[in-house]
């Protein structure tokens, strides 16, 4: 774990904007049981937090991307850092729907994003990549080139990992799920036995939690 995953481990923890109850699990809405839950809309509600998490994401545009002219937030968690972001280094910024809107112009993506802008995608959550490469396809069909992707958080689902890599997306992320596991184990967050726990529901989060099936004699 490096300085800033910790820094921002600690952060997201202190806020309460991931939470992790191994003994309580949460239902998320595509029904799978989980031990940890995130929320990074909080991070907005702080503005000395937030403050970080922008600074951060431009320092990580500047460092690896120097060449983006266009900053793109996933809607709806990543528009107001998203913005931020663009703000402080003064480029364009648009938003990119999860569908077109079904009324008007019909937009997918807000904004105006020219044909062969380099696009830096800034997303707040990345679960199983659906909707952060449903994003990059919008990007690249109008025209446009996306340079990579900035999350403030992963899971680090193999399965997502690999979506990125077929889908050609550098991904690049402020924190992650063994940054976070490590920090609130140093913290007294959690204890050894509920680190298994949680360790043990990444390896296969769409059957965690649900009850045995006995097999049929």
């Amino acid at each position: 774990m490096n300085t800033l995953q910790k820094l921002t481990a600690e952060k997201l923890l202190r806020i309460k904007a991931i939470k992790l109850q191994p003994s309580n699990p949460f239902t998320w809405a595509s029904g799978w049981k989980s031990p940890i839950y995130c929320d990074n809309r909080k991070l907005m509600s702080y503005p000395a937090i937030r403050n970080f998490v922008k600074v951060e994401f431009a320092r990580l545009v500047l460092e690896k991307y120097p060449q983006a002219d266009a900053v793109a937030g996933v809607a709806t968690g990543a528009i107001a850092p998203g913005a931020l972001v663009a703000d402080l280094l003064g480029l364009p910024f648009v938003y990119v729907r999860s569908a077109p809107k079904d009324h008007g112009l019909e937009n997918m993506i807000e904004g105006d994003l020219r044909p062969k802008q380099k696009v830096i995608v800034i997303e707040d959550l990345v679960s199983t990549g659906g909707s952060s490469l449903k994003a990059v396809e919008a990007i690249r069909n109008n025209g446009s080139d996306v340079l990579g992707m900035l999350a403030v958080f992963t899971y680090g689902f193999p399965y997502a990992e690999k979506r990125m890599h077929d889908a050609r997306v550098e991904l690049t992320t402020l924190c992650n799920y063994d940054a976070i596991l490590d920090e609130a184990l140093a913290t007294d967050y959690i204890d050894e036995s509920e680190l298994q726990t949680l360790q043990d529901w990444r390896k296969d989060p769409e059957n965690w939690g649900q009850p045995v099936k006995k097999s049929k004699k």
